[in-house]
């Protein structure tokens, strides 16, 4: 039988390892969803994001159509897919992350809308989905850094061998929680793939 300092000993050491790996899983993600490659894609996956029950965009969404537009304005991909589910203020994500498209000058050809995106899991389900119809082979995520890893390695998953990405430089406070989030959420997907 361990002593009980033997037993605090091991303990201590096991909690050092697990905030070492949350540490460095977190500097790794931060860093990939921060880095932008300039890579150019068949089309750019927005993943929606709250919608305030006056019906105007959240400012966490707002930043990420905006880098999905400028995306659209540089060249880098010809066609935006927007992706969401309906929120719990009544409002289809996609349909107003269209709009917000529209009102930028995106036409209506160069967007594909997805409103049964309720998660990231069936956000790369729905997109998977629509890669024979829509004819696209390569991805770009938008999503905010702290997200983008887990979205690349399930759209992975899903058979997408071209996976790029690039976030919104905007950061809050509750990306400290949405961090530690990830860490498990990542290693659920990694252990545990979704099958189709």
């Amino acid at each position: 039988m361990l002593s009980r300092f033997t037993w605090l000993r091991k303990a201590k050491y096991g909690l050092g390892v697990l905030a070492t790996w949350v540490l460095v899983h977190t500097l790794l993600i931060t860093w990939d969803g921060l880095r932008n490659s300039q890579q150019r894609a068949d089309i750019a996956v927005i993943l929606g994001n709250k919608v305030n029950e006056d019906g105007t965009l959240s400012q966490r969404l707002t930043q990420r159509l905006a880098c999905g537009l400028a995306l659209y304005r540089s060249g880098r991909v010809p066609r935006l897919l927007v992706s969401g589910g309906l929120g719990k203020e009544g409002f289809y994500e996609g349909t107003k992350m269209r709009d917000y498209l529209r009102a930028h000058g995106v036409p209506n050809s160069a967007i594909i809308v997805d409103n049964a995106g309720n998660n990231t899991e069936q956000t790369v389900r729905n997109t998977a989905r629509l890669q024979p119809v829509q004819h696209f082979r390569s991805v770009l995520v938008v999503s905010q850094f702290y997200h983008i890893s887990r979205t690349k390695l399930l759209f992975r998953q899903a058979g997408f061998t071209s996976v790029s990405s690039a976030s919104p430089l905007y950061f809050e406070w509750r990306d400290i929680y949405s961090l530690l989030r990830e860490f498990v959420a990542y290693y659920h997907a990694l252990l545990f793939p979704q099958a189709e």
